[in-house]
């Protein structure tokens, strides 16, 4: 198998997507963690909490690969860019799977009401997408201060407390 020293583009940018997603799994895990009473609850949610930063940290370990980026230290994660990307998150989720229900549809009045809830999805995540751009805190365009965030976000999450 042959080595290589930096990531292709394409991978870099799928590292992106996980590492994010993954960190603001683990920030909310982590919020709601001390709100569950159920003990059995309480477990599952430690072993997603010890799994998602297992995952993160081995994640991070493929940044300093990712081509061209350079290292910002003490970028800080505030609540407002964690919400806007959560809802970012979530949004894009959401229409992959209303795309998938689709295809999945054969009932016609069925699949027009999936079809009126993709459109309606698309244009959420293009509004929280051009908010998030606009304040800077989706820099799409700038590959390194995209991973300098990433890597700001997943420490955070990491740091946090339970």
């Amino acid at each position: 198998m042959n080595e290589h020293r930096h990531l292709a583009w394409h991978e870099t940018m799928e590292l992106h997507e996980l590492t994010v997603f993954q960190s603001l799994g683990l920030m909310k895990l982590k919020k709601t963690y001390p709100k569950i009473t159920d003990p059995e609850l309480k477990k599952i949610y430690q072993q997603a909490i010890h799994s998602l930063t297992g995952n993160i940290q081995e994640l991070l370990r493929f940044y300093r690969m990712a081509p061209h980026m350079q290292r910002e230290e003490n970028l800080r994660v505030d609540e407002l860019p964690f919400y806007a990307g959560d809802l970012l998150a979530f949004l894009k989720t959401a229409v992959r799977n209303l795309a998938i229900a689709i295809t999945e549809t054969a009932t016609p009045a069925l699949r027009a009401v999936l079809v009126k809830q993709l459109n309606g999805a698309i244009e959420s995540h293009t509004a929280i997408y051009n908010y998030m751009y606009k304040k800077g805190y989706y820099p799409s365009y700038d590959l390194n201060r995209l991973l300098q965030n990433d890597v700001a976000i997943a420490n955070t999450a990491l740091s946090q407390k339970i």
